[in-house]
Protein backbone atom coordinates (compact mmCIF):
# COMPACT_ATOMS: atom_id res chain seq x y z
CA UNK A 1 0.00 0.00 0.00
CA UNK A 2 1.11 3.46 -0.94
CA UNK A 3 -0.58 6.85 0.75
CA UNK A 4 1.51 8.76 0.60
CA UNK A 5 4.09 9.93 -2.10
CA UNK A 6 6.62 13.09 -3.40
CA UNK A 7 5.62 13.66 -6.82
CA UNK A 8 8.29 14.43 -8.90
CA UNK A 9 9.59 18.07 -9.21
CA UNK A 10 8.50 20.24 -12.00
CA UNK A 11 12.11 20.94 -13.08
CA UNK A 12 13.65 17.55 -12.88
CA UNK A 13 11.00 16.33 -15.56
CA UNK A 14 13.77 17.20 -17.86
CA UNK A 15 15.89 14.01 -16.21
CA UNK A 16 12.64 11.88 -17.69
CA UNK A 17 12.98 13.62 -20.92
CA UNK A 18 9.79 15.42 -20.77
CA UNK A 19 8.63 19.03 -20.96
CA UNK A 20 8.07 20.45 -17.07
CA UNK A 21 4.24 19.98 -16.17
CA UNK A 22 2.56 23.51 -16.76
CA UNK A 23 0.15 23.08 -13.33
CA UNK A 24 0.94 23.26 -9.61
CA UNK A 25 0.68 20.65 -6.92
CA UNK A 26 1.84 19.94 -3.57
CA UNK A 27 5.36 18.31 -3.05
CA UNK A 28 3.56 16.30 -0.40
CA UNK A 29 0.52 14.04 -2.11
CA UNK A 30 -1.86 12.15 0.13
CA UNK A 31 -5.10 10.51 -0.72
CA UNK A 32 -7.41 13.43 -2.36
CA UNK A 33 -4.60 15.73 -3.30
CA UNK A 34 -4.06 16.26 -6.50
CA UNK A 35 -0.45 14.95 -8.46
CA UNK A 36 1.00 14.53 -11.57
CA UNK A 37 0.52 11.69 -14.36
CA UNK A 38 1.70 10.56 -17.43
CA UNK A 39 -0.64 9.11 -20.13
CA UNK A 40 -0.18 7.91 -23.38
CA UNK A 41 -2.68 9.85 -26.62
CA UNK A 42 -1.96 9.84 -29.93
CA UNK A 43 1.55 8.23 -29.72
CA UNK A 44 2.32 11.33 -27.37
CA UNK A 45 3.16 11.48 -23.95
CA UNK A 46 1.31 13.80 -22.27
CA UNK A 47 0.83 15.72 -18.61
CA UNK A 48 -2.20 15.76 -16.69
CA UNK A 49 -3.00 17.07 -13.50
CA UNK A 50 -5.03 13.57 -11.44
CA UNK A 51 -7.05 13.30 -8.03
CA UNK A 52 -4.80 10.46 -5.99
CA UNK A 53 -8.04 7.96 -5.22
CA UNK A 54 -9.53 6.64 -8.15
CA UNK A 55 -13.21 8.73 -8.74
CA UNK A 56 -15.23 5.57 -10.80
CA UNK A 57 -16.51 7.18 -14.27
CA UNK A 58 -20.30 6.01 -12.80
CA UNK A 59 -19.59 7.46 -9.39
CA UNK A 60 -21.99 10.42 -8.16
CA UNK A 61 -19.89 11.69 -5.52
CA UNK A 62 -16.57 11.15 -4.08
CA UNK A 63 -15.92 7.33 -2.96
CA UNK A 64 -16.21 6.73 0.27
CA UNK A 65 -13.66 3.52 -0.06
CA UNK A 66 -10.02 3.55 -0.55
CA UNK A 67 -9.15 3.50 -4.04
CA UNK A 68 -5.77 5.00 -4.13
CA UNK A 69 -4.25 1.70 -4.38
CA UNK A 70 -5.21 -1.20 -6.78
CA UNK A 71 -4.40 -4.41 -6.41
CA UNK A 72 -3.29 -6.58 -9.47
CA UNK A 73 -5.13 -9.47 -8.38
CA UNK A 74 -8.40 -8.20 -8.18
CA UNK A 75 -8.52 -5.04 -10.16
CA UNK A 76 -10.14 -6.76 -13.04
CA UNK A 77 -13.21 -7.61 -11.03
CA UNK A 78 -13.30 -4.32 -8.24
CA UNK A 79 -16.17 -2.58 -9.57
CA UNK A 80 -14.28 0.77 -8.76
CA UNK A 81 -11.43 -0.30 -11.37
CA UNK A 82 -13.02 -2.34 -14.05
CA UNK A 83 -13.83 0.40 -16.58
CA UNK A 84 -10.63 1.60 -16.24
CA UNK A 85 -8.87 -1.73 -16.56
CA UNK A 86 -11.30 -2.62 -19.47
CA UNK A 87 -10.46 0.38 -21.52
CA UNK A 88 -6.64 -0.02 -20.92
CA UNK A 89 -6.80 3.50 -19.27
CA UNK A 90 -2.95 3.36 -17.65
CA UNK A 91 -1.20 6.02 -16.96
CA UNK A 92 2.67 6.67 -15.16
CA UNK A 93 2.66 8.34 -12.15
CA UNK A 94 6.14 9.90 -11.78
CA UNK A 95 7.77 10.44 -8.18
CA UNK A 96 10.39 11.48 -6.25
CA UNK A 97 9.64 8.99 -3.03
CA UNK A 98 6.88 7.05 -1.85
CA UNK A 99 6.31 6.64 1.90
CA UNK A 100 5.68 3.52 3.69
CA UNK A 101 5.33 2.43 7.70
CA UNK A 102 8.49 0.47 9.11
CA UNK A 103 7.39 -0.98 12.72
CA UNK A 104 9.92 -0.98 15.31
CA UNK A 105 9.89 -2.16 18.54
CA UNK A 106 5.95 -2.45 17.48
CA UNK A 107 5.75 1.42 16.36
CA UNK A 108 5.19 2.61 12.98
CA UNK A 109 8.25 4.66 11.62
CA UNK A 110 7.61 6.14 8.17
CA UNK A 111 10.09 5.79 5.92
CA UNK A 112 11.07 7.15 2.71
CA UNK A 113 11.90 4.66 -0.40
CA UNK A 114 14.07 6.42 -3.11
CA UNK A 115 16.54 5.48 -5.99
CA UNK A 116 20.11 4.96 -5.16
CA UNK A 117 21.06 7.48 -7.84
CA UNK A 118 18.36 9.75 -6.44
CA UNK A 119 16.91 10.04 -10.04
CA UNK A 120 12.49 10.18 -10.14
CA UNK A 121 11.03 7.10 -11.06
CA UNK A 122 7.62 6.03 -12.61
CA UNK A 123 4.77 4.12 -10.59
CA UNK A 124 2.48 2.03 -12.45
CA UNK A 125 -1.03 3.52 -12.11
CA UNK A 126 -4.47 3.48 -13.80
CA UNK A 127 -6.51 6.25 -14.11
CA UNK A 128 -10.73 7.44 -14.36
CA UNK A 129 -12.67 10.50 -15.98
CA UNK A 130 -16.02 10.91 -13.69
CA UNK A 131 -18.56 14.29 -14.05
CA UNK A 132 -19.12 15.19 -10.20
CA UNK A 133 -21.47 18.39 -10.10
CA UNK A 134 -21.16 19.08 -13.34
CA UNK A 135 -17.57 19.09 -13.54
CA UNK A 136 -14.83 16.76 -15.09
CA UNK A 137 -12.64 14.72 -12.98
CA UNK A 138 -9.10 12.57 -13.45
CA UNK A 139 -8.31 10.76 -11.03
CA UNK A 140 -5.98 7.70 -10.35
CA UNK A 141 -5.00 4.46 -8.34
CA UNK A 142 -1.36 3.10 -7.84
CA UNK A 143 -1.23 -0.83 -8.57
CA UNK A 144 0.45 -2.84 -6.31
CA UNK A 145 1.74 -6.49 -6.27
CA UNK A 146 2.41 -8.80 -3.16
CA UNK A 147 5.75 -8.27 -1.44
CA UNK A 148 5.44 -10.76 1.30
CA UNK A 149 8.85 -12.04 -0.55
CA UNK A 150 10.84 -9.04 -1.45
CA UNK A 151 14.13 -8.89 0.25
CA UNK A 152 13.50 -5.07 0.86
CA UNK A 153 9.96 -4.37 0.46
CA UNK A 154 8.94 -6.92 3.46
CA UNK A 155 10.09 -4.45 5.57
CA UNK A 156 7.28 -2.35 6.07
CA UNK A 157 4.09 -2.40 7.17
CA UNK A 158 2.56 -4.38 10.19
CA UNK A 159 3.81 -7.24 10.83
CA UNK A 160 1.00 -9.49 10.41
CA UNK A 161 -0.50 -7.36 7.51
CA UNK A 162 -0.04 -8.87 3.67
CA UNK A 163 3.44 -6.87 2.85
CA UNK A 164 2.63 -4.87 -0.62
CA UNK A 165 4.83 -2.56 -3.26
CA UNK A 166 4.07 -0.33 -6.08
CA UNK A 167 5.02 -1.23 -9.17
CA UNK A 168 8.20 0.74 -10.86
CA UNK A 169 8.07 0.79 -14.51
CA UNK A 170 11.50 1.33 -15.75
CA UNK A 171 12.85 3.59 -18.68
CA UNK A 172 12.66 1.01 -21.39
CA UNK A 173 8.89 -0.63 -20.49
CA UNK A 174 7.61 3.24 -19.88
CA UNK A 175 5.92 3.76 -23.52
CA UNK A 176 5.03 -0.15 -23.36
CA UNK A 177 3.17 0.68 -20.26
CA UNK A 178 1.20 3.46 -21.42
CA UNK A 179 -0.30 1.85 -24.89
CA UNK A 180 -0.58 -1.83 -23.46
CA UNK A 181 -3.61 -3.58 -23.13
CA UNK A 182 -5.48 -5.26 -19.84
CA UNK A 183 -4.60 -8.81 -21.58
CA UNK A 184 -0.93 -7.84 -21.67
CA UNK A 185 -0.79 -5.42 -18.27
CA UNK A 186 0.38 -8.37 -16.50
CA UNK A 187 4.06 -8.63 -18.19
CA UNK A 188 4.25 -5.32 -16.38
CA UNK A 189 3.58 -6.45 -12.89
CA UNK A 190 7.31 -6.82 -11.74
CA UNK A 191 8.85 -6.51 -8.16
CA UNK A 192 11.18 -3.32 -7.73
CA UNK A 193 15.04 -3.96 -8.21
CA UNK A 194 16.42 -4.36 -4.78
CA UNK A 195 19.21 -2.96 -5.56
CA UNK A 196 18.22 0.21 -7.16
CA UNK A 197 16.16 1.56 -3.87
CA UNK A 198 16.79 2.71 -0.33
CA UNK A 199 15.17 4.33 2.46
CA UNK A 200 15.53 6.46 4.99
CA UNK A 201 12.94 7.84 8.33
CA UNK A 202 10.69 10.58 6.67
CA UNK A 203 11.44 12.46 9.47
CA UNK A 204 15.61 12.40 8.77
CA UNK A 205 15.11 12.92 4.77
CA UNK A 206 16.65 16.46 4.48
CA UNK A 207 19.93 14.58 5.68
CA UNK A 208 19.95 12.33 3.08
CA UNK A 209 18.84 14.12 0.50
CA UNK A 210 18.84 17.74 -1.24
CA UNK A 211 16.07 19.92 -1.56
CA UNK A 212 14.05 19.58 -4.69
CA UNK A 213 12.91 22.75 -6.48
Amino acid sequence: MCANYEPIARSRALLLNLFEPTFDYKTDIFPSYSGPILIGHDDQIEWRLARFGLVPNWANEIPKAKTYNARTETISTKRSFQHAWKNNQFCLIPVETIFEPKYIHGKAHWYGIYRQDDMPFTVAGIYEYATLNNKTIISMSMLTINADMHPFMNEFHAPEDEKRSIIVIPPSLRNGWLSCTHEDASDYFVEMPVDEFTAAPKSEMSKFRPTKQ
